[in-house]
């Protein structure tokens, strides 16, 4: 079975208080998005790699890759507006079959067991989407008030988000929604029940500087 995985990492510094983007920042010596790319080459040699990033910013990702000398083969595929758009862009070269995995590219302490778990069971189920259980206490806010939520009832979700092809591809023929927050959203607009596997709680998005501290202390840890 063919498998792909696109990688959009469409962030900027702004909430790093930075003016590099996020995913270009240094994680254990080379950029995020490039330890992000080595899970899954670690995951399958075989697995075809699309890497999404805005426009204004392939030309500085091709020079990384020569200072890096990073040479894992991957596609580079311009993104879109919103998110939406960029997976959209990026499942533009993704056959009409197999399993497509959707991850942040800011996300580079994914286990490659939690991706094989995802493949395995998008493959018995047609889509996987991994999720870990609070540890803190949850409350819902509405208006001016709150109330207690059951934290059992509760799931912290996470990529790679995988999906057969043709469900995924379907999906995205959707116009775009402002209520998409990722792909499994995207999906269960048409119907689709959505499956979730247990993920891996150092599978953080890097966002603040404190993730990236973070991230370097983990990061022995999955590899």
């Amino acid at each position: 079975m063919d498998l792909y995985v696109v990688i959009v990492a469409g962030g900027s510094g702004k909430r790093m208080g930075l003016d590099t983007p996020k995913q270009f920042l240094e994680l254990a010596g080379k950029p995020v998005l490039m330890n992000t790319i080595e899970r899954f080459r670690a995951f399958s040699e075989s697995i075809e790699i699309i890497t999404v990033l805005p426009e204004n910013q392939l030309r500085f990702w091709n020079d990384l890759q020569k200072k890096y000398s990073f040479d894992i083969p991957h596609t580079l595929v311009k993104g879109g507006q919103h998110r939406f758009n960029s997976v959209k862009h990026g499942l533009e070269f993704v056959g009409n079959s197999g399993l497509v995995a959707i991850h942040d590219g800011v996300r580079p302490l994914v286990k490659t067991d939690t991706i094989r778990r995802c493949f395995e069971a998008a493959e018995k189920y047609g889509n996987a989407i991994p999720a870990v259980s609070p540890n803190d206490s949850v409350r819902f806010i509405e208006d001016d008030t709150t109330r207690p939520v059951n934290r059992n009832l509760v799931k912290q979700i996470q990529t790679p988000q995988v999906f057969r092809v043709e469900l995924l591809k379907k999906a995205y023929r959707q116009d775009y929604d402002p209520s998409f927050l990722d792909d499994a959203t995207v999906v269960e607009k048409t119907g689709v029940k959505i499956n979730l596997v247990e993920g891996n709680r150092e599978n953080i998005k890097i966002t603040n500087p404190e993730d990236l501290f973070i991230a370097q202390t983990l990061l022995p840890f999955v590899l």
